[in-house]
């Protein structure tokens, strides 16, 4: 889907292309411009990527940009925010996810490099 044929959609659709090129598994996102230590991701759906700082929260989506290797998606979330996330697709295990919006009235903006590092650990919870 590009621009120009963009449509609303509840959280579970449509299939967004290059997000569904992540393989699972464990991840390491490190903050671009940062000297954070790197956080860990267990992946198991990377759909949820999409609301990366609205993690288990029902929104409503419009697909800005659906192609093999880039996803952009505008989400509102009734009550908690709104939020706009781009993830593009370097290989099934590197990604960057670009994200910013507003959580519960504050504002976010984070851009991070992703590389997949593993399988889950066997106990870990998946997202």
């Amino acid at each position: 889907m590009t621009a120009g044929l963009a449509a609303a959609a509840p959280a579970a659709a449509p299939t967004l292309a290059a997000v569904a090129r992540i393989e699972p598994g464990q991840w390491q996102l490190k903050a671009r411009d940062s000297a954070a230590v790197p956080s860990t991701l267990c992946i198991g759906d990377a759909d949820m990527l999409i609301q990366y700082g609205h993690t288990g929260v029902q929104c409503q989506r419009f697909v800005i940009a659906n192609e093999v290797n880039l996803a952009t998606v505008h989400y509102t979330c009734p009550g908690t925010g709104h939020g706009q996330t781009s993830v593009k697709v370097t290989t099934p295990r590197n990604f960057s996810l670009e994200t910013q919006g507003i959580i519960n009235g504050a504002p976010f903006e984070e851009q991070y490099e992703a590389r997949r590092i593993g399988a889950c650990p066997v106990n870990a919870a998946t997202h």
